[in-house]
C-alpha cells in the first residue's frame, strides 16, 4: 500500500518567493523519501534523504527565524517553538527509521508512516504559521533574507 505524494499547489504558496521555494524542495525531497521506502530501494538512498531532510530542515527554520528577527514578527516565539518541535519530532523519525534499517525491518508501514507524519506536519506548518508570517513579511514589504543568498540550501 502506498500513499500518495505530496503536491505542491498555490494554496500552499505563503507570498514569500524563497520561502515558497524552499517549501517546493521540502515537499519534492518527502516524496523522493516516500518512493524510495515505498518501492524498497537501497538503504543508502533512504539514509541520504533523512540526512538531507534533517539538515535543509535546519537551514530553513533559520532563514524563516532570520527574517522573523529582522522583521520584529510578534508571533516569532511561538513559531520558533514550532521549529524546535519539529526538529525533535524529526530526530525521533530518523532513530525509529535507523532502528529499523539496523534489523532489517523497514517496511512499507514504515514508510507510509514517515511520509505521512512528515506531510501531515509541513502542510498544515505551511498553511497555518507560515502563511501568516508570508503576509507579516509582504505587509511590511519584506522578503526573507535567504531571498538574496545564493548557493547551499538556501
Amino acid at each position: 500500500m502506498m500513499i500518495a505524494e505530496l503536491r505542491w499547489t498555490e494554496s500552499l504558496a505563503v507570498g514569500v518567493d524563497r520561502i515558497d521555494e524552499q517549501h517546493r524542495e521540502l515537499i519534492e525531497r518527502i516524496n523522493n523519501l516516500r518512493a524510495a521506502m515505498s518501492q524498497g530501494r537501497s538503504k543508502e538512498e533512504i539514509r541520504e534523504t533523512i540526512g538531507f531532510l534533517e539538515a535543509y530542515v535546519v537551514v530553513h527554520f533559520a532563514a524563516e527565524e532570520q527574517a522573523m528577527l529582522a522583521s520584529a514578527y510578534p508571533y516569532e516565539a511561538l513559531h520558533k517553538a514550532e521549529h524546535t518541535a519539529f526538529i525533535r519530532d524529526f530526530a525521533v523519525i530518523k532513530e525509529k527509521l535507523e532502528r529499523l534499517e539496523r534489523e532489517g525491518m523497514i517496511t512499507s508501514f514504515a514508510a507510509i508512516e514517515t511520509q505521512r507524519k512528515l506531510s501531515d506536519w509541513l502542510v498544515n506548518h505551511i498553511g497555518k504559521s507560515d502563511k501568516v508570517l508570508g503576509a507579516y513579511l509582504n505587509s511590511r514589504g519584506q522578503e526573507s533574507p535567504a531571498s538574496n543568498h545564493a548557493g547551499g540550501y538556501i
